[in-house]
């Protein structure tokens, strides 16, 4: 991304940070304006044999997540995310899946909902619970890409039936009875 021809088109002295990825900057390009004083300083904490040794940069080592407290760190903030998941339904930082917090389910049921991300879904999905005679008493729809995620307060005892029938609506991909109060 940043090549000679990037590197022309700005400013004398500017300095560039790069703390995204070492192969984004052209190294011999960067070398060249380094020494010119196009480029007044690079800073990275990507280093490799050529950036290590350019004039007027800044190596830094590439820490985030290497010590030792901060991969506890994650291990903790991963179980917890997990069990909220695991106890509420909610999706913290997922790679495939729309972050949604609704919090603790306060009423008698909980239940989530994957589902393809066209219209009419959320329609259909309301409609099966008033039909049953139940009520929502809170919904949270999130969605990322192609899917979403719904999650649905229920302010009376399920069938047990509930999760099958569900999973019968066209588009409807995964169905989790996420708490119930017995």
């Amino acid at each position: 991304m940043i090549n000679s021809e990037a590197i022309s088109k700005m400013k004398d002295g500017i300095k560039i940070l790069n703390f995204a990825r070492d192969v984004l900057i052209d190294e011999s390009a960067l070398k060249s304006a380094l020494e010119s004083g196009h480029v007044a300083k690079y800073i990275s904490d990507f280093p490799n044999p050529i950036s290590a040794n350019l004039p007027n940069s800044i190596i830094l080592p590439h820490l985030g997540a290497s010590t030792e407290e901060a991969e506890d760190n994650c291990a903790v903030m991963a179980a917890i995310q997990l069990q909220d998941y695991l106890d509420n339904g909610n999706i913290t930082n997922s790679v495939n899946y729309p972050d949604i917090h609704a919090g603790i389910c306060e009423t008698e049921a909980r239940v989530a909902i994957l589902h393809n991300n066209i219209p009419n879904m959320l329609s259909q999905i309301t409609a099966f619970f008033g039909n049953n005679g139940l009520n929502i008493e809170n919904l949270l729809n999130k969605a990322k890409g192609q899917y979403a995620y719904t999650l649905l307060d229920i302010s009376h005892k399920m069938p047990e039936d509930t999760v099958e029938r569900l999973k019968e609506i066209n588009g409807v991909k995964r169905v989790r009875r996420v708490t119930e109060r017995m």
